[in-house]
């Protein structure tokens, strides 16, 4: 009975978490396309935030802020209790809070002065990729623990292993287009949320 309902709330909190992810794509991708000021190889994801549109862009680092939280505690109930660890909820979490700072303290515009609030957000930025990724990392790797969800585990911990990579790669070589990189790394992380999400909505595999 007990694992039933978990199930049943790891799916509900899995739909949670792939509304998340979708309304963050559409809306950032969006923001692409609606603002040709911007070169989008150049100029990262926060600067769609200031000016026309942004409430929008805003409003996307929110609605992901609920599906990063969904999935976290999804997850939790999905997994065998042998299986779960409290650390990849526990990062999922910081991560949405981190998020949502990101999106209330807005970033320093290029050539003016350094704010308190320029500051605030980069350090909640770095905050919020550092612990999503460790998360992914974290919570494909549980995967292997949990007999039903272990067929899972290798591409989980494929993607989140390459997101990872991806990540330090953007903050230690300088010399890649800001937005570019960044960008990607973002797709790779809305990839590995919504792979995993999906999987929350469809329930366990059968077993073998």
């Amino acid at each position: 009975m007990a694992r039933t309902l978990d199930d049943r709330t790891a799916r509900t909190l899995g739909t949670l978490a792939l509304l998340g992810v979708a309304v963050f794509a559409i809306t950032c991708g969006a923001a692409q396309f609606l603002r040709p000021d911007h070169d989008w190889r150049h100029v990262p994801l926060s600067f769609y935030v200031l000016g026309p549109y942004g409430s929008m862009v805003e409003t996307g680092y929110f609605v992901l802020a609920v599906g990063l939280a969904a999935l976290g505690i999804g997850w939790y109930r999905a997994l065998d209790r042998d299986a779960r660890s409290a650390a990849p909820l526990l990062l999922f979490l910081a991560a949405a809070i981190a998020l949502c700072i990101t999106a209330v303290a807005f970033t320093d515009v290029p050539d003016g002065p350094h704010t308190l609030h320029g500051l605030v957000h980069g350090l909640a930025a770095m905050t919020t990729f550092l612990c999503i990724s460790v998360a992914m990392l974290l919570q494909s790797w549980r995967l292997r623990l949990d007999s039903r969800w272990h067929p899972c585990f290798r591409s989980a911990f494929a993607l989140a292993s390459i997101a990872f990579v991806a990540l330090w790669i953007d903050a230690l070589v300088k010399t890649l287009p800001r937005g570019l990189s960044e960008k990607t790394v973002i797709v790779l992380i809305l990839s590995w949320l919504w792979r995993t999400a999906w999987w929350l909505t469809r329930g366990a595999p059968p077993a073998n």
